[in-house]
């Protein structure tokens, strides 16, 4: 009887490929993954520790783990692990500690750990990694979607951000290990694929003869059965002409963009050591709005950094309202050990910072709901992911707005055309539309009226 690995992911899509590709060595030795919930013999969980949440979310998952089995063999990987060993290595239960690099012999030390009964420790100094790690191509992971990380490491270091020390040096894959992986995704059925990295805009610039984000991107989009290509968190001023441009003219690249802003106050920028003023942010917004109009375009938001008063909130508040956003992703600022912004004067109690977020969430789900509501009495494009025995399917339009709709024989995988008939927190209902459109089958946007 094989044995069995169950993983629990936490954070960006940068863990979630590599769960996938953990989950790849694993099965090619012969383990069968099963539900994290399921008593196995072995339990990877991948943490994040970008916010304080997040790291305790991790260590939940963890005991979560030891609770479920035991006598199981534990391994935890990722950031929390990376910056923090000693302290994982402390909680009861962990055999395996493994960063942000050297995913491609968990099996080995998994193994290891479990013949000797001596815990394993395998975590490498990563300011001294200079080359992209290259995991397996993983050629059917199961869904519609799959990640491709095409990048790693960040040297912004944000005066609040942990995500440097936990990632290193800037590490770009090779253009065509990158296109290897993006076919054999695409002949195993995968329609969507998302470009993931630690810091995607600056893709290339490690490697020899200066490739860049826009070129890797021209070059995905010459596969052929791509139905959709997306771009996953990119900084503003890295949103480039070139970029623009194919996402303008491909009717494969998605119109969507995740710009992170963190404050729309100077002040608290200037404090977080961002690269941009507000008005800047607004520039850019503007400029992706006149070359790609019907583009979805989301943000991170931070409240309560040190130093931001309730006058730097209002003014940040009103910035983000004022942009037009598809939505957000809001967060609370939380101390993170060895950054800057953790030795701070002028923390935000932690009353305010809840009080702040609560508000900002509001903002978000107005957002989403007067951006979905554009699309009310069009035709929108949905790329099945979920179908229900009820009937009910999900899926989502190039601009990432979630549809739901009744239809017993949706095929989970394809691109059905979908009427826009309502819009609930942020969700559009609709009905199944048999139409033929060549306009639709041109198009980027993704709708017709």
């Amino acid at each position: 009887m094989s044995k069995t690995v169950a993983f629990y992911t936490l954070g960006c899509k940068v863990n979630q490929y590599e769960t996938e590709a953990m989950a790849e060595l694993f099965a090619r030795r012969g383990y069968r993954v099963v539900p994290f919930d399921s008593r196995a013999d072995v339990y990877v969980v991948n943490t994040c520790t970008v916010t304080g949440t997040a790291a305790q979310k991790s260590r939940q998952a963890i005991r979560r783990a030891v609770r479920t089995n035991p006598e199981a063999l534990v391994a935890v990987t990722g950031c929390y692990a990376q910056v923090a060993p000693q302290e994982i290595a402390a909680i009861p239960g962990v055999r395996v500690v493994l960063g942000t690099r050297g995913h491609g012999k968990i099996v080995e030390l998994v193994e290891q750990a479990a013949a000797t009964g001596v815990a394993v420790i395998a975590v490498e100094d990563i300011e001294k990694a200079r080359t992209f790690e290259e995991l397996p191509v993983v050629a059917a992971r199961g869904r519609t979607r799959a990640f491709l990380k095409v990048q790693e490491g960040c040297r912004e270091f944000c005066t609040f951000c942990i995500v440097p020390y936990a990632r290193g040096p800037l590490r770009s894959r090779a253009p065509e290990k990158v296109l290897e992986e993006a076919r054999a995704l695409v002949g195993a059925g995968h329609r969507e694929l998302v470009l993931t990295g630690t810091h995607l805009g600056l893709y290339g610039r490690d490697l020899p003869g200066g490739p860049d984000l826009a070129g890797l991107v021209a070059r995905l989009l010459e596969i052929r059965g791509l139905v959709r290509l997306r771009l996953s968190s990119i900084e503003p001023l890295e949103v480039t002409p070139a970029l623009l441009e194919l996402m303008a003219s491909s009717p494969v690249l998605c119109p969507h963009l995740h710009i992170p802003l963190q404050s729309g106050d100077d002040c608290t920028l200037a404090r977080m050591g961002r690269r941009y003023k507000a008005a800047q942010y607004a520039a850019v917004i503007e400029n992706i709005r006149r070359a790609v109009p019907e583009v979805g375009i989301y943000a991170d938001v931070m409240v309560g950094f040190p130093g931001e008063d309730e006058e730097a909130f209002r003014r940040s508040y009103a910035f983000v309202a004022s942009l037009g956003l598809a939505g957000l992703h809001v967060f609370k600022y939380s101390p993170r050990a060895g950054t800057p912004a953790a030795a701070f004067k002028e923390q935000v109690a932690p009353a305010v910072k809840q009080s702040r977020l609560e508000t900002m969430l509001a903002l978000d789900r107005t957002l989403r709901q007067r951006f979905a509501a554009q699309f009310l009495g069009r035709v929108v494009e949905v790329l099945v992911e979920q179908a229900t025995r009820q009937g009910l399917a999900t899926g989502y339009t190039p601009q990432y707005v979630r549809v739901a709709f009744q239809d017993g024989d949706a095929p989970v995988g394809e691109v059905v055309r979908v009427l826009a008939k309502k819009v609930e927190n942020g969700i559009i209902k609709g009905t199944r539309h048999e139409k033929k459109d060549s306009y639709l089958q041109a198009s980027n946007n993704g709708y017709n009226m």
